[in-house]
């Protein structure tokens, strides 16, 4: 698909689109040139939200941590301000002031105009006592939706009105515009200001009433937990009076202390018993008779051991003195008489004890040892009962411990419920008194007109209806996959173009005077053409003779460019032979009116007369018949052979390509065969067995010749 081809449709349409736009253009301007001027009224709701003077107060005071926040804010003030009951306040207001006053923003519509002065009146009672209520019109009231109909007619109902009215937040910035566009300056202006104090009022009376309904119910709650804590606080001290205590803990603490203390000291007393007790026995031990004989048994061992050292002495003397005074025994006589001595002076120096000396020391001490012992076993009964006493309080404080830390855990949840309570009290009490306060900048003024938009409506009218007849040829254009161009053809079937030739617009032509002067301007162009298809398909055949001529359908004019062709080969001086090979529908039978018929021919051999044009024709009688039905391959073969011999062109124009074999008998016989496509006719997909069997024929196919096509110049030869 090419976008030329695109170009060359709207060139073709071009007048149809201007006369569209121009149509679209008028009728727009007719439309437009009654439309009343345009007033916009404007005005400015200050509300305190991004006011950081106004959250001196706020535990958060970061713009940017709030912002989501903020947006919501924003966005519930202005869905506020659209609500229905305001924007009904401000349809009562202005139907009240054009029904009262005399010189009112709109006239009433003529289907209200003649409404008399009761009427009026009865209307205006019910606006105001609806204004008043803040309560809408009832539609099921006959009276009320006649009320409702009034203000509709005038445009000033609930729809009419949120239609032209604009509400937005000034960028970041803290206020919300209200904006309303009318034919009447002060309408607008009234509408701004009347909807900018209804909805300060209501915000004021229902939002405030809210926060202080807020106030006062976590007013009431922080009583009610306040006195839950006392009454909790009461109950504890009640329990302790009511069983002595005063200080649980420090009580559990002297307690333990006095039992660790005695515990103390019954092991320090237990030690005691012990030591005394042993010692008493040792003293008891030392009055045994046994111990007077240690003195006499020390003093028999030490003169046993000096006898025996002085029997050897004696012994060594008298060997040294046998020996004659023998060097050898001296050393050793010496050593002994030392021994000796020493064994003397241990005997001379030993101190002697008898146990009788101290007897009465030992009395008295055993006496002590006795009162000692008797002391501390009479003293461990004392410690046990202390002890006993002791552990008996302190068990006697373990329920009462476990019901003071009851006391204590649910006093400690009144007290965090009451400090919670409290919290949220202070913050809201707070909030409430320094919340956001709106206020009206400054109130609406009638204005100027707007800058007209009549000029841009007729201009963007012209604009679109062109777009719409762009896209919608473009669409056509996109969704056509007839063939245009040889270029299409060829792209589509992958097979040669041997050229193309034009309309013939008007009755159907003489082909016999086609070549003559009188028609050289009339049919000039088709001449062109067809010559360069005469010129294609000699280069074609190359010398051969036969040219069968098809088409995929019936219909596409192969039967006309065949006798054309016929007639061109003429005019260059060819002997031509004309073959009707259409049994279906035999047209150049019909229209020449031959006298001798293909079955005649092919089976007996009839002579061929030429006429004056140089061009014979054979036709055909028709009917249900094919080629090789007339007779057998061999012998029509050996005819064309003939043929040969005596024309220089055989032109056979066959049946379409849907005949099935009716058309493939014929093309058994050609040297070359070309084919008749229709301008603006597609390839479809049942095409495709008949482009394949043109392709199979492979140097046999000579071309397409696209016809009826509107190109001015002659086309050229064209290949895959």
């Amino acid at each position: 698909m090419e976008i030329s081809s695109y170009f060359k449709l709207l060139g073709k349409y071009k007048y149809v689109i201007i006369i569209i736009v121009l149509a679209t253009v008028t009728a727009s301007y007719f439309l437009v040139k009654n439309l009343p001027d345009e007033y916009v009224s404007n005005t400015q709701i200050a509300t305190g939200i991004v006011d950081a003077s106004s959250h001196l107060l706020d535990k958060d005071n970061n713009p940017n941590a709030q912002s989501d926040q903020i947006n919501r804010q924003f966005s519930n003030l202005m869905e506020i301000i659209k609500l229905k009951k305001l924007v009904d306040k401000v349809s009562y207001q202005l139907i009240i002031h054009d029904l009262s006053s005399t010189s009112p923003f709109r006239r009433l519509n003529h289907d209200f105009k003649n409404l008399s002065p009761a009427a009026v009146q009865h209307a205006l009672v019910v606006y105001k006592a609806k204004l008043v209520s803040g309560e809408p019109l009832s539609l099921y009231n006959k009276d009320e939706n006649g009320l409702n109909q009034l203000l509709i007619s005038m445009h000033y109902d609930e729809r009419s009105l949120r239609k032209y009215l604009d509400i937005s937040r000034v960028e970041e910035s803290d206020f919300i515009s209200v904006s309303f566009t009318s034919e009447n300056p002060q309408l607008s202006a009234f509408v701004v200001n009347t909807l900018a104090k209804e909805f300060i009022d209501y915000y004021t009376v229902n939002i405030k009433k809210n926060e202080s309904n807020a106030v006062d119910f976590l007013s009431n709650l922080l009583e009610e937990k306040r006195n839950a804590l006392n009454q909790k606080k009461d109950e504890l001290q009640q329990y302790k009076i009511k069983n002595g205590i005063l200080n649980l803990e420090d009580q559990s603490k002297t307690i333990f202390a006095q039992i660790l203390a005695y515990t103390d000291k019954k092991l320090e007393n237990q030690r005691n018993l012990a030591s005394n007790e042993g010692a008493l026995q040792n003293v008891y031990a030392k009055f045994d008779p046994k111990s007077r004989k240690y003195i006499e048994q020390s003093v028999n061992q030490n003169n046993v051991d000096i006898a025996a050292s002085e029997e050897q002495l004696k012994t060594l003397t008298d060997e040294y003195v046998h020996s004659g005074f023998n060097p050898r025994y001296k050393p050793m006589l010496d050593s002994m008489q030392t021994a000796l001595v020493s064994q003397l002076h241990t005997t001379s120096d030993k101190y002697l004890l008898d146990p009788r000396i101290g007897k009465d020391a030992l009395v008295l001490q055993a006496q002590q040892l006795e009162v000692s012992r008797d002391l501390a076993k009479y003293s461990e009964k004392s410690i046990n009962r202390e002890l006993n006493d002791l552990n008996a309080k302190f068990s006697r404080l373990v329920p009462f411990d476990a019901t003071v830390k009851t006391y204590e855990f649910d006093i400690d949840i009144a007290s965090k419920e009451y400090l919670d309570v409290l919290n949220r009290y202070n913050t809201t009490n707070v909030q409430s008194k320094f919340s956001i306060k709106l206020v009206q900048v400054e109130p609406a003024t009638p204005d100027v007109a707007q800058p007209s938009k009549k000029m841009f409506l007729i201009a963007f009218s012209g604009l679109a209806s062109l777009f719409v007849c762009l896209l919608t040829l473009f669409i056509l254009f996109y969704l056509d996959d007839s063939i245009k161009e040889p270029s299409n053809l060829v792209a589509r079937t992958q097979l040669p173009m041997l050229g193309t030739l034009n309309m013939i617009k008007g009755p159907k032509p003489d082909l016999k005077k086609l070549w003559d002067v009188e028609n050289r301007n009339k049919m000039q162009q088709f001449k062109e053409l067809l010559r360069s298809v005469r010129f294609e398909i000699d280069q074609e055949l190359k010398g051969e003779k036969v040219l069968a001529i098809t088409s995929i359908d019936n219909g596409e004019g192969k039967t006309l460019i065949t006798t054309s062709l016929a007639y061109a080969y003429s005019a260059i001086n060819k002997r031509v032979l004309l073959i009707d090979g259409n049994f279906d529908n035999p047209g150049i039978t019909r229209n020449l009116q031959p006298t001798l018929f293909v079955e005649d021919y092919f089976r007996n051999t009839s002579y061929i007369e030429r006429d004056n044009n140089k061009i014979s024709v054979l036709g055909n009688r028709g009917g249900d018949i094919t080629l090789l039905e007339i007779n057998d391959e061999k012998q029509i073969q050996y005819e064309f052979d003939q043929l040969r011999s005596r024309y220089d062109i055989i032109l056979i124009d066959l049946p379409s390509l849907d005949s099935l074999n009716k058309a493939k008998e014929w093309v058994l016989f050609a040297n070359k065969t070309v084919a008749v496509f229709e301008v603006n006719k597609s390839v479809s997909g049942l095409h495709k067995q008949y482009i394949d069997y043109l392709k199979s024929l492979n140097n046999k196919f000579g071309g397409w010749i696209l016809n009826k096509s509107t190109i001015i110049s002659a086309s050229k030869k064209s290949e895959n």
